[in-house]
């Protein structure tokens, strides 16, 4: 399926492409093929051969992991992203299954032709070594976070900075449901439960998917949000330098450059 100028544009945006020789983006471009997959397709089995650096143009996609026969979701992605970076550049298998959410559209670009321009390309090889070391910053902000805060304080520091990314004033509305949140936020759906009835007597209120902040210095206190791991805290101007850098600091860009 032949790509359209604007789909080719906003690949071409891309951190990961941006500074690329003209030739080497071309070659990259015209190496790979667009597909449309339906929502529920499988794109990639965990512990497969990564034969592709996908990127999702149009569409929803989640990364899962599984073991002893439990499932979780580390990662949904938006457009335009990409993913399984770090598995195209060692030529490794994955560590996640990829699937489809929605209908989507997903350019596939050979791995071996990654590979190939990053040793002839300095300016590509050097964006991609910057997306993995964002990306690795990212999972230390990630790691933090799971590993220092309780589970109503995680909660209340990811709505505090959903508030700030949807600009929505004291109300902001859940981009996932809340099984998938649960996944992504290192809890059980239960805990995810109980973290929300805590977070009631801070000012949270729920409705369905809408969430309204009514005591945010409150909720602030419980969260007591830090730069260190939460990245939406960087100066406006050192957010936008750093924000395609660090995977735009969020689970799901870390998660998807790192497999």
């Amino acid at each position: 399926m032949p790509m359209r100028s604007v789909d080719v544009e906003r690949v071409r945006a891309l951190p990961l492409f941006r500074t690329a020789s003209a030739r080497t983006f071309d070659n990259l471009i015209a190496g790979g093929f667009l597909q449309k997959f339906p929502a529920g397709t499988t794109l990639l089995m965990e512990g497969d051969p990564v034969d592709f650096l996908y990127v999702l143009i149009e569409g929803l996609a989640e990364l899962q992991g599984t073991w002893n026969d439990k499932e979780t979701t580390l990662a949904v992605l938006r457009p335009v992203s990409t993913f399984i970076l770090a598995a195209v550049v060692l030529d490794a298998d994955a560590l996640m299954t990829a699937r489809t959410i929605e209908r989507s559209d997903i350019l596939m670009i050979s791995g071996e032709a990654v590979r190939r321009a990053m040793k002839e390309d300095a300016a590509f090889a050097v964006a991609v070594a910057e997306e993995l070391s964002g990306c690795y910053r990212g999972l230390v902000r990630t790691v933090k976070n799971q590993k220092l805060r309780g589970a109503s304080e995680r909660l209340a520091n990811y709505l505090l900075a959903e508030q700030v990314s949807q600009d929505r004033g004291p109300s902001l509305v859940l981009p996932h449901e809340k099984r998938v949140l649960a996944s992504l936020l290192g809890m059980t759906p239960e805990n995810l439960s109980r973290a929300f009835a805590n977070l009631a007597d801070y000012g949270v209120v729920v409705s369905g998917p809408e969430v309204t902040i009514l005591r945010p210095t409150v909720l602030e206190r419980l969260a007591k949000p830090d730069r260190l791991i939460d990245s939406h805290l960087q100066p406006s101007a050192a957010r936008a330098g750093m924000a395609d850098r660090e995977c735009r600091a969020s689970a799901a860009g870390t998660i998807a450059a790192l497999n």
